[in-house]
């Protein structure tokens, strides 16, 4: 894909954001995009982004269960870029109408006191780099239409990133069994959402341990203090305005959203 149709896309779903108007899937318009085009569509999201103000503060893992892989017909996750202004905290209210078709994942985030760089990165190598884990909620966004998307739309819009919840508190990683943590998603007081940290490759630092090969092959590092969104714990939910979120992760915390 030449350059000059890869930027039009990438300002395409910069604009799709601004705006809440989603676009076409890319991959009914262009069907020979690859991975590679559409990591190059995010980047080129990510640039406007910067260039507006913004600052990366870290990285989200995607499609990391087998069934999100089976439903886009892919073998491994993808990864998108976490800017600060996605950040809300434990018991913020969110405005549904700065997003155009929100979902919430409840999810561990990783906060790193040491860069990982990849590849030849070990579990142990991960947990040493993290300062604590934290319970989550990654509200994804699709600026792709009614969700009608291939593994190349959602990577091309960076990963479906939309926002995300840092929860109550944090606590050292090595303390918890990551793997076999339970939790539990409510929504407006009923649960509706159970999981465990073994829906994420088998453990979420599998995940991060992914992710910094990954990215150290691209000669891109991890660094110490970015933020690391690790993966769905369960399955998505969808939100709109008067809803109520939290979510609870066994030895973790838990996090809590509004929206309105």
């Amino acid at each position: 894909m030449e350059q000059n149709l890869i930027h039009e896309l990438g300002d395409q779903l910069y604009d799709a954001q601004l705006t809440t108007t989603p676009v076409d899937p890319i991959t009914t318009r262009y069907a020979d995009i690859s991975i590679t085009d559409a990591y190059n569509i995010q980047q080129r999201i990510v640039a406007r982004r910067v260039s507006a103000g913004e600052k990366i503060v870290g990285k989200k893992i995607g499609v990391t269960s087998k069934a999100v892989m089976n439903m886009l017909g892919v073998h491994q996750p993808d990864f998108g870029h976490m800017l600060d202004g996605m950040i809300f905290s434990d018991g913020d209210t969110i405005q549904t109408n700065t997003l155009i078709q929100p979902k919430a994942e409840g999810e561990i985030a990783f906060v790193l006191k040491k860069d990982l760089i990849g590849p030849g990165i070990s579990a142990a190598d991960v947990l040493a780099a993290t300062e604590g884990v934290m319970a989550c909620f990654e509200i994804v966004d699709s600026r792709i239409r009614d969700w009608k998307i291939k593994i190349q739309d959602t990577v091309a819009d960076n990963a479906s990133c939309g926002v995300f919840v840092l929860g109550d508190r944090m606590v050292d990683a090595r303390e918890i069994d990551l793997r076999n943590c339970g939790m539990v998603l409510e929504k407006n007081g009923e649960i509706v959402v159970t999981g465990a940290g073994a829906a994420t490759m088998g453990s979420p630092v599998n995940a991060v341990v992914w992710l910094a090969n990954t990215l150290g092959r691209l000669g891109i590092p991890l660094k110490a203090g970015e933020i690391i969104l690790s993966g769905a714990l369960g399955a998505m939910v969808p939100v709109q305005a008067g809803d109520n979120l939290r979510v609870t992760i066994g030895g973790i915390g838990t996090c809590a959203v509004r929206f309105f």
